[in-house]
């Protein structure tokens, strides 16, 4: 196998995070804010419990009864609004994520079924729905602290800090809840949800070479290659650091076969080492991660990919919105801009010491641009102001990129002056939807 040149990331001279891929995991997840949030409220109800505990003690030791029993009158007052908070937490947490669930549902259906990642991962959405949960489970905590006993001499405890804790927990979900309905009324707005994407593909973006140019480097014959052997789906990660770790310690060279995005099966090929023989199985493992559907993390087309979703739902027969068409387009614009001067194809991770460990694949300029106008092309004839916005966008990459980058950018220009000819029989409407103008039609 002959050598394959491949240019140097970011990562060269500083080490990738290891929990990265965990952490990008578990945003994908509803569970885990709530479960800890739960787990955090037992602890400060645990902490407030004692405080309780200790200042009724304090009392009965100086035989200050009167306050003791003053506190109690307190705490029976207390008692009601906590009694009133649980009764009613439930019940508004089912209305408020019913509701939310229709929205998510109509977003879904209106831009991308991908889209509802995007209220997955949404963080005020999580901590909303974990204090709700928390203030729940607190009024309940606090219920099961009060004493029934009226003696002042026998009252082991008065939960008086654990109600006001309580209170403090509901204002907290008052807050949070008008957040909430605020991020979600906005999320249901196109431009939000665009601009929501393209800042989650921007983060792919920060992984790669800053710059022209990259120096070049050779791999070496490849020695052998590794399988993979979990179930099949998407390639959504790898784990960056465990896997230079490992190539560090049996001095090879990993090269990642396919690109993150790419569907795999048991038996796919997903690693290839260079220049030694095969890590042990127990040193690789969980080094790969695989699910149902793509993220964002590592993967650089993917925010393309639901950029031009909405733009084809737009521009259905059922949906017929050419200005949400040139509202993605306007994105992708801004994104292909932003990776104009950077190198692609590859990115090379290296160790400690600056050797090579890990050759990661990335999209090159031409299949992103592919995957960014190829499809909206072929639909957009018999709208003139996706033809002219999609113009207009060309012409603006077309001065930003080197020169070896323009021909997919001049390409995709001839084919859609190609369609508009054929798809539209008057002359005056070709020329009109063939003028560059960077709002479609203003």
């Amino acid at each position: 196998m002959s050598d394959w040149k491949v240019t140097h990331s970011p990562s060269a001279g500083r080490r990738p995070r290891a929990l990265s891929p965990l952490r990008e995991h578990l945003r994908d997840t509803f569970w885990f804010a709530p479960a800890t949030a739960m787990v955090g409220v037992f602890l400060v109800w645990a902490v407030a419990s004692e405080i309780d505990t200790r200042i009724v003690e304090a009392l009965q030791d100086r035989g200050d009864y009167d306050a003791v029993e003053e506190l109690l009158k307190v705490a029976d007052d207390a008692r009601t609004v906590v009694t009133t908070v649980s009764s009613a937490m439930m019940t508004f947490i089912g209305v408020v994520f019913s509701i939310s669930l229709v929205a998510v549902q109509m977003a879904s259906g209106q831009f991308s079924p991908r889209v509802v990642r995007i209220f997955v991962r949404s963080r005020i959405t999580k901590a909303t729905f974990a204090v709700f949960l928390a203030t729940f489970l607190l009024t309940l905590l606090v219920l099961t602290a009060y004493d029934s006993d009226p003696d002042p001499r026998l009252v082991t405890s008065v939960p008086l800090v654990q109600s006001l804790v309580t209170l403090v927990m509901v204002a907290l979900s008052l807050l949070l809840f008008v957040m909430y309905v605020n991020t979600t009324l906005r999320l249901m707005r196109v431009g939000h949800v665009i601009d929501r994407i393209v800042g989650e593909a921007f983060g792919a973006v920060a992984l790669l070479p800053v710059g022209a140019s990259a120096e070049g480097h050779a791999l070496g014959p490849e020695t052998d290659w590794i399988a993979h052997e979990g179930r099949a789906g998407v390639l959504r990660d790898v784990n960056i650091a465990r896997l230079v770790r490992v190539a560090r310690q049996h001095d090879v060279v990993l090269r990642l076969i396919p690109r993150t995005g790419d569907f795999v099966v048991p038996g796919t090929p997903v690693l290839a080492v260079h220049g030694g023989r095969v890590p042990p199985y127990r040193a690789l493992r969980y080094s790969v991660s695989v699910g149902v559907e793509r993220t964002f993390h590592q993967d650089l087309g993917f925010g393309l990919r639901q950029l031009s979703d909405i733009a084809l739902r737009a521009l259905s027969p059922a949906v017929n919105d050419p200005t949400t068409a040139v509202q993605a387009l306007d994105r992708i614009v801004q994104f292909l801009a932003a990776l104009a001067p950077r190198p692609l194809d590859a990115s090379l991770h290296r160790d400690r010491r600056g050797a090579v460990r890990l050759v990661q694949p990335v999209p090159g300029w031409a299949a992103l641009v592919d995957l960014g106008f190829a499809e909206i092309r072929g639909c957009a004839v018999g709208h003139p102001q996706v033809t002219r916005r999609l113009l207009a966008g060309l012409d603006d990459l077309a001065l930003l990129v080197p020169e070896e980058r323009r021909e997919p950018l001049l390409r995709h220009r001839a084919l859609l002056a190609q369609a508009v000819e054929r798809g539209v029989p008057e002359a005056s409407d070709r020329t009109f939807a063939l003028r560059p103008d960077r709002q479609g039609i203003g």
